[in-house]
């Protein structure tokens, strides 16, 4: 099949075009290629997919710009989008929350305009936990209700879940959210946390720690998320919501434990007040995902962070 990844160049979508691709598939993959974090990242992701020797094509271009799109759209007839692109990160999203809107919100409904246009009819979009806010109930289902948003960058996604609905709703696409949790492993971006403590622990710098460190995430490994992302390609839902989490939440103090022990250093730690958007805690049920779906994470974070580190010692 012919597949659009967007964001392709980036953490996620650089492991899921690789996946797609090893299966047989044709990729193109759409990247503005931003100064987010360091480019030159990016482009190594993409020389690593170009070097695959399969059907895979760059397309430099920007989701807010319709014309880019439709151009694409009408030059390659795809059987389905996945759509991860997307401005990321809760606490940048508090300084530029117009930007987030305009990249995450208006970028996702040019995209689906352009899927419609051409009649692709199949579309996967990357959501977050990060919508479910301040959740008081845990583990969190895909039916809680979730009007609690508390980071620009979280009303965004949510906004992106609502166009889902609306295109399969007025046009019967088939729309599948999905909603990420704190995803880590090899290529992760260096602004998140278990990168970012990597970088410092070894260099012996101070790792910022926002509370007393009793803040717990799911994390999940990039591996098993794209478990779940190319299940999503191979049957259709109509309109679903997925939670694709590990199902086990991580305190932040055992997190830096782990990263000590993998990278044979201690931490030195610069405790930090709590920052405004951050949640408690994420934590995935992920019952429904495991009985659509087929979907089982199977990396244990003990697991997980050595593979990191393996890498992290290694690019």
């Amino acid at each position: 099949m012919n597949f659009l990844v967007t964001g392709g160049a980036g953490f996620i979508g650089s492991h899921l075009c690789e996946r797609l691709l090893a299966s047989g598939h044709a990729v193109w993959t759409l990247d503005d290629l931003n100064p987010f974090y360091d480019v030159a990242i990016k482009r190594r992701n993409l020389a690593e997919l170009q070097g695959m020797g399969k059907p895979f094509t760059f397309v430099h271009g920007d989701l807010t710009n319709p014309a880019c799109l439709q151009e694409l759209f009408g030059s390659v007839k795809f059987d389905q989008v996945i759509h991860l692109a997307a401005r990321a990160g809760v606490r940048p999203s508090l300084d530029e929350p117009a930007l987030y809107q305009r990249v995450n919100v208006e970028g996702t409904v040019n995209l689906l305009e352009a899927a419609r246009k051409h009649q692709v009819k199949k579309i996967t979009i990357a959501s977050s936990s990060s919508v479910y806010g301040i959740n008081a109930r845990v583990p969190f289902s895909e039916t809680d209700p979730i009007f609690s948003a508390i980071s620009p960058y979280a009303a965004s996604k949510l906004a992106c879940e609502a166009l889902g609905h609306v295109y399969h709703h007025i046009y019967k696409m088939d729309v599948a959210m999905l909603r990420f949790f704190t995803v880590y492993g090899p290529r992760q971006r260096p602004d998140l946390a278990i990168h970012k403590f990597a970088q410092l622990i070894t260099a012996g710098k101070p790792i910022p720690v926002f509370g007393d460190g009793s803040t717990a995430r799911d994390y999940t490994f990039v591996s098993d998320t794209v478990d779940g992302i190319m299940a999503c390609t191979k049957k259709e839902f109509g309109f679903e919501i997925f939670n694709l989490g590990e199902s086990q939440t991580v305190t932040l103090s055992y997190l830096i434990e782990l990263l000590e022990k993998a990278l044979g250093k201690k931490a030195v730690i610069d405790r930090k007040p709590m920052q405004p958007g951050d949640v408690p805690i994420t934590y995935a049920d992920i019952s429904k995902a495991k009985e659509k779906l087929g979907y089982n994470p199977h990396i244990k974070i003990e697991e997980g962070i050595p593979k990191f580190v393996e890498w992290f010692r290694k690019k």
